[in-house]
Protein backbone atom coordinates (compact mmCIF):
# COMPACT_ATOMS: atom_id res chain seq x y z
CA UNK A 1 0.00 0.00 0.00
CA UNK A 2 1.27 3.61 -1.05
CA UNK A 3 1.88 5.80 1.49
CA UNK A 4 0.08 8.47 -0.39
CA UNK A 5 -2.64 6.83 -0.40
CA UNK A 6 -2.69 5.76 3.21
CA UNK A 7 -2.61 9.66 3.88
CA UNK A 8 -5.09 10.43 1.64
CA UNK A 9 -7.64 7.95 2.91
CA UNK A 10 -7.04 8.73 6.70
CA UNK A 11 -7.51 12.16 6.08
CA UNK A 12 -10.21 12.92 3.57
CA UNK A 13 -11.88 9.79 2.55
CA UNK A 14 -12.03 7.45 5.83
CA UNK A 15 -12.19 10.17 8.26
CA UNK A 16 -12.64 8.45 11.41
CA UNK A 17 -14.97 10.98 13.02
CA UNK A 18 -16.94 11.80 9.69
CA UNK A 19 -16.64 8.49 7.48
CA UNK A 20 -16.50 6.16 9.83
CA UNK A 21 -18.33 7.68 13.01
CA UNK A 22 -15.57 6.93 15.55
CA UNK A 23 -15.05 9.47 18.28
CA UNK A 24 -17.53 11.42 18.48
CA UNK A 25 -17.33 12.17 22.15
CA UNK A 26 -14.55 14.21 21.89
CA UNK A 27 -15.53 15.64 18.71
CA UNK A 28 -18.87 16.88 20.22
CA UNK A 29 -17.56 17.68 23.56
CA UNK A 30 -14.35 19.30 23.01
CA UNK A 31 -14.86 20.90 19.98
CA UNK A 32 -16.92 24.58 21.59
CA UNK A 33 -13.55 26.55 21.27
CA UNK A 34 -11.01 26.46 18.64
CA UNK A 35 -7.89 26.62 21.17
CA UNK A 36 -9.27 23.29 23.05
CA UNK A 37 -9.81 21.65 20.02
CA UNK A 38 -6.34 22.61 19.22
CA UNK A 39 -5.17 20.95 22.11
CA UNK A 40 -6.94 17.78 21.95
CA UNK A 41 -6.10 17.34 18.35
CA UNK A 42 -2.30 17.58 19.08
CA UNK A 43 -2.92 14.84 21.90
CA UNK A 44 -5.26 12.71 19.57
CA UNK A 45 -2.41 13.14 16.91
CA UNK A 46 0.79 11.96 19.34
CA UNK A 47 -1.28 9.10 20.91
CA UNK A 48 -2.67 7.64 17.40
CA UNK A 49 0.49 8.14 16.41
CA UNK A 50 2.77 6.20 19.00
CA UNK A 51 0.21 3.60 20.11
CA UNK A 52 -0.43 2.58 15.81
CA UNK A 53 3.38 1.99 15.64
CA UNK A 54 3.64 0.39 19.55
CA UNK A 55 0.46 -2.30 18.94
CA UNK A 56 1.19 -3.15 15.67
CA UNK A 57 5.21 -3.97 16.89
CA UNK A 58 3.41 -6.17 19.74
CA UNK A 59 0.66 -7.84 17.75
CA UNK A 60 3.86 -9.04 15.20
CA UNK A 61 6.78 -9.60 17.20
CA UNK A 62 5.19 -11.06 20.36
CA UNK A 63 1.31 -11.70 20.29
CA UNK A 64 2.65 -14.25 17.66
CA UNK A 65 5.36 -16.04 18.84
CA UNK A 66 7.28 -19.43 18.40
CA UNK A 67 9.15 -21.28 21.33
CA UNK A 68 11.16 -24.47 20.95
CA UNK A 69 9.04 -25.17 17.94
CA UNK A 70 5.38 -24.96 19.11
CA UNK A 71 3.55 -21.76 17.93
CA UNK A 72 1.28 -19.40 20.21
CA UNK A 73 -1.24 -17.63 19.23
CA UNK A 74 -1.89 -15.03 21.67
CA UNK A 75 -3.68 -12.72 19.69
CA UNK A 76 -6.96 -13.30 21.77
CA UNK A 77 -5.42 -10.97 24.40
CA UNK A 78 -4.85 -8.28 21.54
CA UNK A 79 -7.78 -5.72 22.73
CA UNK A 80 -6.78 -6.05 26.02
CA UNK A 81 -2.83 -5.01 25.64
CA UNK A 82 -4.35 -2.39 23.04
CA UNK A 83 -5.93 -0.38 25.41
CA UNK A 84 -3.36 -0.66 27.96
CA UNK A 85 -0.86 0.64 25.65
CA UNK A 86 -2.77 3.58 24.90
CA UNK A 87 -3.76 4.27 28.42
CA UNK A 88 -0.21 4.39 29.33
CA UNK A 89 0.71 6.77 26.39
CA UNK A 90 -2.95 9.28 27.63
CA UNK A 91 -1.41 9.31 30.65
CA UNK A 92 2.32 10.07 29.74
CA UNK A 93 0.20 13.00 27.66
CA UNK A 94 -1.51 14.19 30.18
CA UNK A 95 1.01 14.77 32.80
CA UNK A 96 2.67 16.47 30.33
CA UNK A 97 0.24 18.68 29.69
CA UNK A 98 -0.44 19.04 33.31
CA UNK A 99 3.28 20.27 33.39
CA UNK A 100 3.33 22.39 30.46
CA UNK A 101 0.00 24.12 29.73
CA UNK A 102 -2.27 23.84 32.94
CA UNK A 103 -4.79 25.77 31.45
CA UNK A 104 -5.22 24.18 28.63
CA UNK A 105 -5.30 20.99 30.74
CA UNK A 106 -7.69 22.14 32.72
CA UNK A 107 -10.08 23.32 29.68
CA UNK A 108 -9.91 19.39 28.03
CA UNK A 109 -11.59 18.01 31.52
CA UNK A 110 -12.42 15.11 31.38
CA UNK A 111 -12.29 14.50 27.95
CA UNK A 112 -7.97 14.24 27.86
CA UNK A 113 -8.04 10.84 29.87
CA UNK A 114 -11.34 10.00 27.81
CA UNK A 115 -8.64 9.87 24.83
CA UNK A 116 -8.12 5.89 26.04
CA UNK A 117 -11.31 4.84 25.54
CA UNK A 118 -11.82 6.86 22.51
CA UNK A 119 -12.54 4.28 20.16
CA UNK A 120 -10.95 6.10 17.35
CA UNK A 121 -7.65 5.31 18.62
CA UNK A 122 -8.05 2.39 19.00
CA UNK A 123 -9.61 1.49 15.77
CA UNK A 124 -6.68 2.77 14.11
CA UNK A 125 -4.09 0.20 15.92
CA UNK A 126 -6.60 -2.56 14.96
CA UNK A 127 -6.82 -1.24 11.21
CA UNK A 128 -3.51 -1.45 11.05
CA UNK A 129 -3.07 -5.21 12.22
CA UNK A 130 -6.38 -6.06 10.48
CA UNK A 131 -4.40 -4.68 7.10
CA UNK A 132 -1.08 -6.06 7.39
CA UNK A 133 0.91 -2.99 7.87
CA UNK A 134 3.97 -2.84 8.98
CA UNK A 135 5.47 -0.70 12.00
CA UNK A 136 6.60 2.49 9.15
CA UNK A 137 2.98 2.31 7.84
CA UNK A 138 0.96 1.79 10.86
CA UNK A 139 2.67 5.13 12.16
CA UNK A 140 2.05 6.94 8.71
CA UNK A 141 -1.23 5.32 9.23
CA UNK A 142 -2.03 6.51 12.61
CA UNK A 143 -0.73 9.67 12.09
CA UNK A 144 -2.65 10.61 9.50
CA UNK A 145 -5.77 9.03 10.91
CA UNK A 146 -5.02 11.26 14.07
CA UNK A 147 -4.42 14.72 11.43
CA UNK A 148 -8.34 13.94 9.74
CA UNK A 149 -9.55 13.50 13.45
CA UNK A 150 -7.88 17.04 14.10
CA UNK A 151 -8.93 18.54 10.56
CA UNK A 152 -12.67 17.02 11.79
CA UNK A 153 -12.81 18.32 15.01
CA UNK A 154 -11.31 22.21 13.84
CA UNK A 155 -13.82 22.62 10.99
CA UNK A 156 -16.27 21.55 13.64
CA UNK A 157 -15.34 24.14 15.91
CA UNK A 158 -15.03 26.87 14.23
CA UNK A 159 -18.31 26.15 12.89
CA UNK A 160 -19.86 25.93 16.21
CA UNK A 161 -17.74 29.14 17.09
CA UNK A 162 -19.57 30.98 14.35
CA UNK A 163 -22.94 29.23 15.52
CA UNK A 164 -22.93 31.26 18.79
CA UNK A 165 -22.88 34.21 16.82
CA UNK A 166 -26.22 32.95 14.81
CA UNK A 167 -29.71 32.86 16.04
CA UNK A 168 -30.98 29.84 15.32
CA UNK A 169 -34.94 28.73 16.15
CA UNK A 170 -35.32 27.94 19.61
CA UNK A 171 -35.92 24.41 18.83
CA UNK A 172 -32.14 24.02 17.13
CA UNK A 173 -30.61 25.87 20.04
CA UNK A 174 -27.38 24.14 21.80
CA UNK A 175 -26.78 20.19 20.62
CA UNK A 176 -29.31 20.32 18.06
CA UNK A 177 -27.52 22.79 15.53
CA UNK A 178 -24.45 21.43 16.22
CA UNK A 179 -25.49 17.63 15.41
CA UNK A 180 -27.40 19.14 12.14
CA UNK A 181 -23.69 20.54 11.43
CA UNK A 182 -21.72 17.76 12.25
CA UNK A 183 -24.03 15.79 10.06
CA UNK A 184 -23.64 18.45 7.24
CA UNK A 185 -20.04 18.71 7.82
CA UNK A 186 -19.95 14.70 7.09
CA UNK A 187 -21.88 14.51 4.19
CA UNK A 188 -19.42 16.84 2.75
CA UNK A 189 -16.70 14.07 3.82
CA UNK A 190 -18.85 11.82 1.58
CA UNK A 191 -17.50 13.70 -1.68
CA UNK A 192 -14.11 12.70 -1.22
CA UNK A 193 -15.23 8.76 -1.05
CA UNK A 194 -13.87 8.33 -4.75
CA UNK A 195 -10.83 9.61 -4.21
CA UNK A 196 -8.32 6.84 -3.29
Amino acid sequence: MSYLALTVGAVLVNNFVLSRFLGICPFLGVSKRVATAMGMSGAVIGVMTIASGITTAIYRYLLRISLNGVNYDLTFLQVLIFILIIAALVQVIEIMMQKLSPALYQALGIYLPLITTNCAVLGAATICVKDNLNVLQSMVFGCFSGVGFALALLLFASLREKLELASPPEAFKGTPIALVTAGILAMAFVGFAGLC
